[in-house]
């Protein structure tokens, strides 16, 4: 007995030294890209290269330390853009208000090529937030409500015509009940399947097992009822485990009901850290390959890490960001105000 509580007790500190060797433990930020630009999408493509759409209708690759930049106008009018996604061939961009407007660009693997137009909705309440492709082929967009449920675009076709669902096959939302364009996350996709986060009046997420066919809606713990509060940012590991964050944009210190995990799905949530540091944060991210228990929670008021799946955080910099993207197990991209910046997480 005496042999097997020994073994026991070297296996357990062999995990616990494992589990603090693999724990990041601080962040190295460098700026890639500087402008007068509030900054809420990106899309890196590898560790030196990251797409990026902002407002003041600029978008464009920063690749190394070259930026290949572009401003796109609508008529007179210059954009304002929150969405991006991209394929091998393409990167997509879409406009905030009125008109969203949403553009291909083709690109050969270094250079961008062409630029249509793909997809144009006007109207008083039209306002688009985020962008996700499950495949090459097949892609996402949503939007506010402009009647009783959100607005959802599909393509089916790699991006080259794109279709609203109409609200019969859409759960209806209540009045207050939208999305955050804070990060281009408020879509999560895995598989076949989409999940979308929604704020102000309800805090829910929507689902879809089959690319946006059919739709269910769940709702969660997260804080509501007010303009600025909800899930601002939503990631799934796989088909079961995914978490929301968010809370209220206009008291971002607070820490309750800003924060959930499911295990089955999205069907059910489950507060985590609940009164505990941080507070709110427009962009969570599972980290690559830490098997569900690594995650990145980043906002204006800093990044925070969770290496026991969001059961504890801590602090790795006071330094404000929108988005975060990884790029692998170590590499992220993170924009806000008037840049974007590379992250290395350090053990």
């Amino acid at each position: 007995m005496r042999f097997v509580a020994a073994i026991l007790a070297v296996i357990a500190l062999i995990s616990c030294e494992n589990q603090q060797k693999n724990e990041f433990n601080s962040v190295e930020i460098s700026p890639v890209f500087i402008d007068s630009l509030s900054i809420r999408a990106i899309e890196p493509l590898d560790e030196n290269r990251v797409w990026f759409a902002a407002d003041k209708g600029k978008m464009g690759l920063i690749d190394g330390e070259i930026p290949k930049l572009a401003i796109i106008k609508y008529g007179d009018s210059l954009l304002h853009f929150r969405s991006i996604a991209s394929t091998k061939e393409a990167v997509f961009v879409l406009s905030i208000a009125n008109p969203a407007v949403l553009y291909k660009i083709g690109f050969n693997g270094s250079e961008a090529t062409n630029i249509e137009e793909v997809y144009n909705e006007k109207g008083d309440n039209v306002f688009y937030d985020s962008m996700k492709f499950w495949n090459e082929n097949e892609g996402i967009a949503i939007g506010d409500p402009v009647e009783d449920c959100m607005s959802v675009i599909i393509t089916r076709n790699g991006g080259n015509t794109w279709q609203k669902i109409p609200c019969v096959n859409l759960p209806k939302i209540v009045r207050g009940e939208a999305a955050f364009a804070a990060s281009n996350s408020n879509i999560a996709v895995f598989g076949n399947h989409a999940w979308v986060a929604t704020g102000g009046r309800k805090s829910r997420v929507m689902h879809s097992a089959d690319k946006g066919e059919t739709w269910e809606i769940f709702d969660t713990p997260i804080v509501n009822g007010k303009a600025m509060t909800g899930i601002y940012s939503i990631d799934f590991l796989d088909e079961t485990t995914g978490i929301i964050f968010g809370g209220n944009w206009e008291d971002k210190s607070n820490n309750e009901g800003n924060k959930a995990i499911t295990r089955d799905g999205g069907k059910t949530w489950k507060l985590i850290a609940n009164g505990k540091e941080p507070g709110y944060r427009s962009s969570v991210k599972f980290v690559p390959g830490a098997k569900g228990q690594g995650i990145v929670a980043v906002g204006s008021p800093g990044i925070s890490y969770s290496s026991d799946g969001g059961k504890n955080w801590k602090e790795l910099s006071k330094e404000g960001f929108f988005a975060i993207e990884f790029v692998n197990d170590s590499v992220a991209f993170a924009s806000g105000n008037n840049r974007i910046s590379k992250l290395l997480f350090e053990k």
